[in-house]
């Protein structure tokens, strides 16, 4: 650790309460980007920040929410690390579920609970004040940074891919690192190399003009729900296996240093059955929890509707139902491939039914090899004391395809918040420590740039 690192390590102490008060503060502004609320006033809050740090910045407009860009270019020869995270966060609903109001920030048994503290506020300010920090000490940045926050994350971030396609020059950078998630449950922080994409989908099944008696006209006229049931049936069998033709074609499968990475992560069944109440977990029984999560597309039904149900009974034939999916893809599926090959078949086995395709967004993979993983990792161990968990990939979907495959560098998801964050959820919480933990994190790795050399990277 250089005597600069343990300097702003101690200047982080120093200005733990004012750091705290100051992300409380921020957490206060709602940015709800399905609602339109905040967003512009948000959008203005963090390109001052961004200024006030010094970065050249720039608040872009999109044919959505804007995007924050910050750019420090005054190391030459030193690495140019690309820093991501959003400013939008989810709606509030329940709001009767809250403990305290989602936008009055409060302090309870060392956690601060505010809507958008854990996703992504928190995070990304963590970020921010790593810069700070190095700025107060030092003077000056150790390692060139791009900040980039974006508007639509909550909303599945459709114009990110456009945005960067078309701001590529001002966001070259070496290495992306994104701060979001949350780590183990253990409390050991994680370094992930990649994320699962994502592609939705409807599928809407019609039958009679209207709802019709179900003894007057059962056996006559087609139900719609049973129409659904059975072609959902011919999609995926009763042993776990996705039975869509070419479905797993263009699959990568995971190397060799994947299959090992992730087989030592304290990923447990019995563990995961527990604190879910399981009896069993989805069928193949035979698979690794860790390799469910990162190696294999999933399909899964997300809400199934039509017909009656309310109390009681109504015997009704209904005219309608449709059906809501996911499928989670795997390096190198794409949204476009596997929903044509859904609606393909669906004309074999369905004709009748319509397919409407919703979001997609394509699966990223760094290698497990890449230089600047390690970098990553040794920063962590600086900055919190205990080696990170190496994940392959994230079971999630995050946009890091723009990254890896429009960019074409080296993409990380450094997480800082604890794992019972509950995200999306009511009483989302941020533990102060970790938000500490973050800050550290952040100079560590900005110091461990310093010391490196592009063209070394490279060869």
């Amino acid at each position: 650790m250089s005597d600069t690192l343990e300097a702003i390590f101690a200047h982080v102490a120093q200005n733990r309460d004012a750091f705290v008060r100051r992300l409380m503060e921020y957490v206060r502004h709602p940015s709800i980007s399905a609602q339109n609320v905040g967003i512009a006033e948000v959008a203005a809050l963090v390109a001052g920040m961004l200024r006030d740090l010094g970065l050249k910045t720039e608040t872009i407009p999109t044919e959505g929410h804007p995007m924050v860009l910050g750019r420090w270019d005054g190391v030459p020869g030193a690495p140019t690390v690309l820093l991501y995270g959003h400013y939008d966060v989810q709606p509030p609903d329940p709001l009767e579920a809250w403990i305290s109001p989602p936008f009055e920030p409060t302090i309870r048994d060392g956690r601060i609970y505010a809507r958008g503290v854990g996703d992504n506020k928190g995070q990304h300010f963590a970020q921010l004040l790593a810069l700070e920090s190095h700025l107060a000490v030092a003077g000056r940045l150790p390692c060139n940074v791009v900040v980039l926050l974006e508007g639509e994350e909550e909303v599945g971030s459709p114009h990110i891919a456009a945005f960067v396609r078309r701001h590529r020059e001002a966001l070259k950078a070496d290495l992306v690192v994104t701060a979001d998630g949350p780590i183990h449950a253990s409390g050991r922080p994680t370094v992930t190399y990649g994320v699962r994409g994502i592609a939705s989908f409807e599928l809407r099944a019609r039958g009679a003009a209207r709802d019709v008696h179900s003894g007057n006209f059962g056996g006559v006229v087609p139900n719609p729900i049973w129409t659904l049931v059975h072609l959902l049936a011919t999609m995926k069998d009763a042993e776990g296996r996705i039975t869509i033709a070419g479905f797993h074609d263009s699959i990568v499968p995971p190397s060799a240093a994947e299959l090992e990475a992730a087989a030592r992560l304290p990923l447990d069944a019995g563990t995961v059955m527990a604190d879910l109440g399981l009896a069993r977990l989805d069928a193949p029984h035979d698979r690794p929890v860790a390799d469910r999560l990162m190696f294999h597309p999933t399909l899964t039904i997300n809400g199934f509707h039509g017909g009656y149900g309310g109390p009681g009974t109504k015997t009704v034939l209904p005219h309608e139902a449709f059906v809501k999916c996911d499928i989670r893809l795997v390096e190198a599926q794409t949204p476009d491939e596997i929903l044509g090959k859904v609606e393909a078949h669906v004309r074999r086995h369905a004709p009748d039914v319509e397919v409407v395709r919703l979001d997609g967004m394509l699966p990223s993979k760094t290698p497990l090899d890449s230089p600047y993983g390690a970098v990553i990792r040794e920063a962590v161990l600086a900055a919190q004391g205990v080696e990170p968990l190496v994940y392959p990939t994230l079971g999630g979907s995050l946009p890091d395809y723009v990254f890896t495959k429009i960019l074409g560098v080296p993409a990380f998801v450094v997480p800082y918040a604890n794992a019972d964050e509950a995200n999306h959820a009511p009483n989302e919480n941020l533990v102060i420590d970790c938000f500490v933990n973050g800050i550290r994190t952040g100079a560590a790795l900005l110091d461990g740039l310093s010391r490196v050399r592009t063209g070394a990277m490279r060869a």
